[in-house]
């Protein structure tokens, strides 16, 4: 049998704390019902070693057996296989209870722990790797727990109960079957040894073929235009050869180990057949002893092939329970800040908590002198300095300095890759700065609590979010608490309420597949009308209108602009026409800020920016 490394000894002890807590009680009636269980094979051997001995050997030697208490023993034999029954009934049912408790903890543990991850760890993986860890990850487990498990600790019950009776019928029949089972020992270990680390890559590239499939599924589009069709199935014919590769050697391994381990055994069945007639000729054993050594052999051989078929799939489980503690012990996401956003009210021209909602939000900030000071939620942001890189040798930001004032529209404008989105990811703290600092309303960002940053924060993306659900409750994402008319209000603000009626069951209409059935122009509308339901001071708006036709950008924009009034707006557009009103243009160059100031401004400047306006130079 494979060895168990320190690895996976730790992941076993963390399985068993998932197993035990809470689940103690059943497992005990499972391990005497299995108990019960093997025992019950052990002494039904016995009562053939007693049938045959005490009713049938009379009979050849024409002697007249008493059959008295037959049909009691046969009625006690019964009572005892009935008993062996229902423990096998109970244990199979309780573990399949035990099993889907413990995979319904660790779900949930994976995915709370999943909403605390930083975005930097869904950036460095594919979603269909991730999707892997719950379902085919999830899945060995299940069957580990549920099969593998119980049938491994009943065959080790069954065969050291077997061996204490073959040792009590026959010592030296005994040291044969034993002489066998060492060599079934060497050869599991070296067939289970390779079926499971071949077990332990499979689950591997099952992970790397769910992502493959995943991303072409979501980019079927751009895979068409680009009439990538050959070059995908090259790619996924390369991933799926590795993955065939590896569950071919893996069950290759693992479907010949029963056939060899059987075979032994069967080479120790008639080695004791064998030996245990000379015995019997020489008056050393009993007829009834040797048929029941024999099916002891076979009571003992099984079990050892099952516990070999099994550890593969135990290996392949721990594979799976890996990858799931991997997740499950990735750092979350780290959130010194002690500032939080708050209800306010003005008293006696003070800035005063509110425990309702007054449309009027205020930093809570705590000092360490014990006081604790209001600032009003303005939506000023600056920057000073500001260095980042995603990875901390490779800059991507350099000496970035900006302020925003509270109700300015500022845009940024550059190539792909210049570090548009990189701002505005920084400003949500999705990514820590390495060096400067970045202000909101004054407060060093890094003191402000992420959620409650981020609750004062709006954004509408280029790529559209949208859930299964009604229209009214992709719209509430915004306020989860928000009434139906506050719904309704949101939506005609941001020019939705038009194509929301016209839809079969208006606000009610149920969506699915991030919006299938709606343009793109619409569930551009329904992000905006989320937004505004939120209603930030800062608004943050990523290609926002890039990817609809010029006709619906103007509706669009008709509902950005009403958005907007009286907000802080962070503006990423390629098209320049929409951001000519802007109050601050930032133009963006390989993470540096190159030019700045409005449209006039930059225009006179006849720089980059006056290019990139009349044509001359093209955004990439």
């Amino acid at each position: 049998m494979p060895k168990m490394k320190g690895k996976k000894r730790k992941t076993i002890k963390r399985l068993l704390k998932y197993v035990t807590e809470g689940y103690k009680l059943q497992l005990a009636i499972v391990l005497i019902s299995i108990v019960i269980s093997a025992l019950v094979g052990v002494i039904g051997t016995q009562f053939i070693k007693y049938l045959i001995d005490d009713f049938i050997t009379p009979l050849l030697g024409s002697q007249s057996p008493n059959y008295s208490n037959l049909l009691n023993v046969i009625m006690i034999m019964a009572g005892i296989y009935l008993i062996g029954v229902i423990c096998t009934f109970t244990y199979n049912r309780l573990m399949v209870n035990i099993s889907q408790g413990v995979l319904n903890k660790i779900r949930t543990q994976m995915f709370n722990h999943m909403q605390k991850l930083p975005i930097r760890y869904f950036d460095s993986r594919t979603h269909g790797d991730i999707m892997s860890t719950y379902t085919n990850d999830v899945d060995t487990l299940r069957q580990m727990l549920s099969q593998s498990i119980p049938q491994v600790f009943s065959a080790c019950v069954s065969m050291v109960a077997v061996l204490i009776a073959m040792f009590a019928t026959n010592i030296y029949l005994t040291f044969v079957v034993l002489a066998m089972v060492v060599l079934m020992i060497f050869v599991s270990r070296y067939l289970g040894g390779n079926s499971s680390r071949f077990f332990v890559k499979q689950q591997e590239d099952i992970g790397k073929v769910n992502g493959y499939i995943e991303e072409m599924m979501e980019g079927q589009e751009v895979v068409k235009v680009f009439n990538y069709e050959e070059d995908s199935k090259a790619r996924f014919d390369d991933l799926n050869e590795q993955l065939c590769d590896s569950m071919t050697k893996a069950n290759m391994y693992a479907n010949i180990l029963m056939p060899c381990i059987m075979n032994i055994g069967n080479l120790g069945y008639v080695l004791v057949a064998v030996i245990g007639g000379i015995l019997s000729v020489n008056g050393i054993l009993s007829i009834g002893s040797i048929a029941a050594f024999l099916q002891y052999v076979k009571a003992f051989t099984n079990p050892l092939g099952q516990v070999s078929q099994q550890m593969n799939s135990i290996i392949m489980a721990l594979a799976g329970a890996e990858r799931i503690f991997e997740l499950i012990d990735q750092e979350e996401e780290i959130d010194e800040g002690y500032v939080t956003l708050v209800n306010a009210k003005m008293e006696n021209g003070k800035i005063v908590e509110a425990e309702e909602r007054t449309g009027m939000w205020a930093w809570k900030h705590p000092h360490k002198d014990g006081r604790i000071t209001y600032t009003r939620l303005r939506g000023q942001v600056e920057f000073e300095n500001v260095q980042f890189g995603y990875e901390e040798k490779k800059r991507i930001l350099h000496d970035i300095t900006l302020s925003a004032k509270e109700g300015q529209k500022v845009s940024f404008v550059g190539a792909t890759g210049a570090g548009k989105t990189t701002i505005t990811n920084l400003i949500n703290r999705f990514y820590d700065i390495q060096d400067g600092k970045i202000r909101y309303d004054r407060i060093n960002i890094r003191k402000i609590k992420k959620d409650d940053l981020r609750r004062s924060l709006g954004m509408v993306l280029q790529d559209t979010s949208l859930f299964t659900g009604t229209i009214k409750d992709n719209i509430r994402y915004g306020k989860l608490n928000a009434t139906d008319e506050e719904v309704e209000a949101a939506a005609k603000l941001s020019n939705a309420h038009t194509f929301i009626k016209h839809l079969p069951h208006g606000y009610d209409t149920m969506i699915t597949g991030n919006g299938e059935g709606l343009s793109q122009g619409q569930r551009q509308l329904l992000s905006i009308a989320r937004a505004a339901l939120n209603n930030p001071p800062v608004l943050i708006l990523d290609e926002a209108t890039s990817s609809i036709d010029t006709r619906t950008e103007k509706i669009v924009q008709e509902g950005m602009d009403k958005l907007m009034k009286g907000r802080t707006v962070f503006v990423i557009a390629h098209r320049l026409s929409t951001i000519k009103n802007s109050d601050l243009i930032m133009v963006l160059d390989h993470g540096r800020i190159i030019e700045r100031g409005n449209h006039e401004e930059l225009i006179a400047q006849k720089g980059t920016y006056y290019g990139l306006y009349t044509g001359a130079i093209e955004i990439d």
